[in-house]
């Protein structure tokens, strides 16, 4: 067993016990539950929706290649830059040595799950420069000194009252502000930070090839402002993120934010086309894109996990997945957390590493019957415990425990024997790891063959 998969289980049992935490969750999960219904309204056939979302992701990843190609050179007729990031270290050499050319020491950032993939911020402190999330629940979390609990919403497991210690003991506000009151504490702070920063860091929900642009949605406007107010823009983004047309984001907006948030249409979403012309006032003056692999090819050249990369990271699998909902989105020590994160970390991060995250599922389906683009997670997930298997990544122990299940179970006289109380004795006494988080099993004393003859014998 390795560390990070000792660590998931032990910070899983805690956290599956902690019933203020599961309080908090099912309240802010019960908010998103009510609003999700309204949105899909807006679909005459929301299923049909889904479906033509997952042809135009497949046909952008199909095409990956040439895709990227094509907003590489749109991109740059505007005066925009292209750097290609094989991996997160080179990604981060890229960024700080943007950041020196312009005697960078403070940046603005908006929300963005691949700088916390790649740990943008860590990288920035230790090179003296200061890294603000601009984003309030990312703000928060920062403050905390925590990385996200949630790809959409950072700070979902914190309650109110929660975030009004948390600005008291950082920031010195009363104690009993309500969510209204540290929201102005927060823009009041981090509006002085836009007009002083040389660099804004930005994500993208969106790569469009046909016309070289990025699209950003939020509910904020920090994303704006932080890639409009500083003089240097710069987008990091994972290449997967592609579509083909300006035309795809009618599809994909409202997709998006009805799944992420239950919203018919997120707040602001935004364009950006590249720096600004010669005939614009505002903008910045530079503006980088830098693509990002860091892993996204392992998966694009394996032809049953490529489908995972049709994610446009709604959330709702998180939102629906019963482990999720018990064990935090801290246990999964990892990015990405969720079933789709279990589906994509092995493969991002090293399957030897992260392989017990596929096994962290019930295998319910939920997350497949909610995912926006129709991803079939589930079956992901066993395919991924299959590689492992493949890979020679189980124990001597698992590979004798299952050969001689296998066995048994082709032989009925075995199957039959010993009942109710050896098997048991077995299961209840040699398979510790088992009984470790569950309670004893309990096998009926005949098995249903032994029934059924038996019921057949009175007749």
């Amino acid at each position: 067993m390795t560390d990070t998969s000792q660590t998931f289980i032990a910070k899983s049992i805690i956290k599956a016990a902690d019933l203020d935490h599961r309080r908090k969750i099912n309240f802010n999960i019960g908010k998103y539950n009510e609003k999700v219904p309204e949105g899909k309204e807006q679909f005459a056939d929301v299923h049909l929706v889904r479906e033509r979302a997952k042809n135009i992701k497949w046909r952008a990843i199909e095409t990956l290649d040439q895709q990227l190609e094509e907003f590489e050179l749109n991109f740059s007729k505007r005066g925009g830059k292209v750097i290609w990031a094989e991996t997160a270290q080179q990604a981060i050499d890229e960024i700080l040595a943007i950041c020196k050319e312009k005697n960078c020491r403070t940046l603005v950032k908006s929300k963005s799950m691949v700088t916390e993939e790649i740990h943008l911020n860590d990288a920035l402190e230790k090179n003296g420069i200061e890294s603000i999330e601009t984003d309030l629940g990312e703000y928060i979390q920062q403050l905390d000194g925590e990385a996200p609990y949630h790809i959409v919403t950072p700070a979902m497991h914190k309650s109110k009252e929660d975030v009004a210690r948390l600005f008291s003991q950082k920031l010195g506000t009363p104690a009993n502000l309500s969510p209204q009151e540290l929201t102005l504490v927060a823009r009041d702070i981090l509006r002085k930070k836009y007009t002083r920063a040389e660099v804004g860091v930005t994500g993208a929900n969106f790569i469009i090839s046909d016309i070289g642009a990025i699209a950003v949605t939020e509910n904020e406007g920090n994303a704006r402002l932080s890639c409009s107010f500083p003089k240097t823009h710069i987008v990091i983004v994972g290449i997967e993120k592609m579509i083909p047309s300006l035309t795809d984001l009618g599809l994909f907006w409202p997709l998006l934010s009805t799944f992420g948030t239950g919203q018919k249409v997120t707040v602001y979403n935004t364009i950006v086309t590249g720096p600004s012309q010669a005939n614009e006032s505002d903008g910045p003056e530079e503006m980088y894109v830098i693509l990002l692999d860091n892993g996204r090819t392992n998966i694009l050249q394996n032809p049953k996990q490529r489908e995972s990369l049709y994610c446009i990271r709604c959330g709702a699998c998180l939102n629906a997945c019963p482990v999720y909902k018990n064990i935090g989105g801290h246990s999964y020590g990892a990015t990405y957390s969720g079933p789709i994160g279990s589906v994509i970390t092995p493969h991002l991060s090293g399957m030897d590493e992260y392989k017990h995250l596929s096994y962290a599922s019930s295998l319910c389906g939920n997350c497949t019957e909610v995912c926006a683009v129709k991803i079939n997670l589930h079956e992901l997930l066993l395919e991924n415990r299959k590689e492992s298997v493949e890979e020679g990544l189980t124990t001597f122990s698992e590979k004798m425990a299952w050969k001689v299940w296998k066995i048994a179970s082709l032989k009925r006289g075995l199957m039959n024997m010993g009942n109710g109380n050896l098997k048991n004795k077995v299961v209840n006494g040699l398979f510790k790891g088992w009984k470790e988080s569950r309670s004893d099993l309990h096998f009926s004393p005949k098995t249903f063959n032994e029934m059924w003859k038996d019921m057949h014998k009175t007749k």
